[in-house]
């Protein structure tokens, strides 16, 4: 019998709870011994749980307890979880966790620790909920020279974009609706700015490039200037918008790492998955495209992740996983200026035909883009070639020098 501890019994922790307890024979039909959940470490008390005789409020009781040799983090936020995962570390205690925010700050500190003690620091479930991509990332593709990660991290971003594609709901509307279903927090802010999908392509390159990634260097941007306006012209040009995180490595060897909403061409893998539903894809130099696709999060899809990490390290006790990454102090990021894309600008002019003029004029190559009942004020375009993103910067300016306004603009993803 292996003796494991949780902290946190809220939407995840208490789905990995009951998967420890209802899939007990499962789970040692893998590992050929029962795992045990002897303490649960929350604030509040949970009375009518079937488990209540086990819940705790204080850590002390994990440290102290020497049968305990996995433990289980799924409180979320950085503190206390970040002293409490150092202090498990330290006294050769395995960790599994959940908690995105945690590791895309502080995952190279946490994976030395666990190095130096000859104990595992696991977290499947921070990227992709129920999804399995760090696995197979450093273990089924490790014959591959990653060339780009890139993917639809965030479900309920997905969500109201799905809302605004297909219902032609605008994002007030579609935001509420999430809310309403529990798809989104009452404060949307670390999904619908884009942080969320940040710290998790974060996670992702430092695991594909073995380098660590702080999300506050990763250019981030959000869905909340996304119109239905933008919707009909993406769909007139053969696309979907999507929140997309990307990662790149360039000839440079710096990446070219970002979050921002892009126009998904209908023909890419990654246009189809919709709702609260997450899809990511990893370009290797020997398989080309390899997709990720399913539930994001949500309480047993994002438990089975931290289960099956709790599985893993059970089975190696005495032996650590090879999942790692240095910190760096060198610039491994490239200026985000200079990514080369092609762009979707939306302008507002009181003479539309000469905004259109004057944007021909400055990008040379531009397709426009119609779409029903469009103002006569409005004119919409993408651009053909990529172009470094500072140069779309300085271009967009130069057309509101001239006294056109840009009412969008955003990028076309070569996805």
């Amino acid at each position: 019998m292996i003796s494991v501890a949780l902290m946190g019994h809220g939407v995840v922790g208490s789905g990995v709870a009951e998967i420890l307890t209802t899939h007990k024979q499962k789970l040692f039909s893998s590992l050929g011994e029962e795992i045990y959940l002897k303490h649960i470490l929350d604030l509040r008390d949970f009375p009518d749980s079937p488990l209540c005789d086990r819940f705790t409020k204080d850590f002390e009781e994990i440290i102290a307890d020497r049968e305990v040799r996995v433990v289980i983090e799924t409180m979320g936020g950085i503190n206390p979880a970040y002293e409490f995962t150092k202090r498990c570390l330290k006294d050769g205690k395995s960790v599994v966790t959940s908690n995105k925010e945690l590791v895309a700050r502080h995952g190279a500190e946490l994976l030395s620790l666990a190095k130096e003690n000859n104990a595992n620091y696991l977290f499947e479930a921070s990227v992709g909920g129920g999804i399995p991509i760090l696995r197979p990332l450093h273990q089924c593709l490790v014959a591959n020279e990653v060339q780009e990660i890139a993917g639809i991290l965030n479900g309920t971003t997905n969500f109201i974009l799905t809302k605004m594609i297909n219902e032609n709901m605008n994002f007030e509307d579609a935001l509420k609706l999430a809310q309403d279903l529990g798809y989104a927090e009452r404060n949307p802010e670390a999904d619908v700015e884009g942080h969320d999908a940040c710290r998790k392509i974060c996670i992702l390159a430092s695991l594909a490039y073995g380098k660590h990634i702080y999300p506050d260097n990763v250019h981030t941007e959000g869905i909340t200037k996304i119109t239905l306006e933008d919707v009909e012209y993406a769909a007139a040009y053969g696309c979907v918008i999507k929140l997309i995180g990307k990662c790149k490595l360039l000839e440079t060897g710096l990446m070219d790492i970002m979050v921002a909403p892009m126009l998904v061409p209908c023909t890419s893998q990654l246009a189809n998955i919709n709702d609260v539903f997450n899809g990511i894809m990893v370009r290797g130099d020997c398989t080309g495209d390899v997709v990720f696709y399913g539930k994001g999060a949500g309480k047993l899809p994002t438990a089975s992740a931290v289960v099956a990490d709790t599985v893993d390290c059970c089975k190696h006790l005495k032996a650590r996983k090879y999942l790692y990454w240095t910190d760096t102090s060198e610039n491994c990021i490239a200026d985000h200026n200079e990514s080369l894309t092609k762009i979707y600008l939306r302008l507002e002019a009181s003479d539309a035909e000469n905004a259109y003029n004057k944007a021909q004029e400055i990008f040379t190559d531009i397709t426009r883009l119609e779409r029903a009942d469009a103002p006569e004020s409005e004119v919409a375009f993408v651009t053909e070639k990529e172009l470094p993103y500072g140069k779309i910067l300085e271009a967009v300016e130069t057309l509101e020098q001239s006294g056109i306004k840009v009412a969008s603009a955003i990028r076309i993803g070569n996805l």
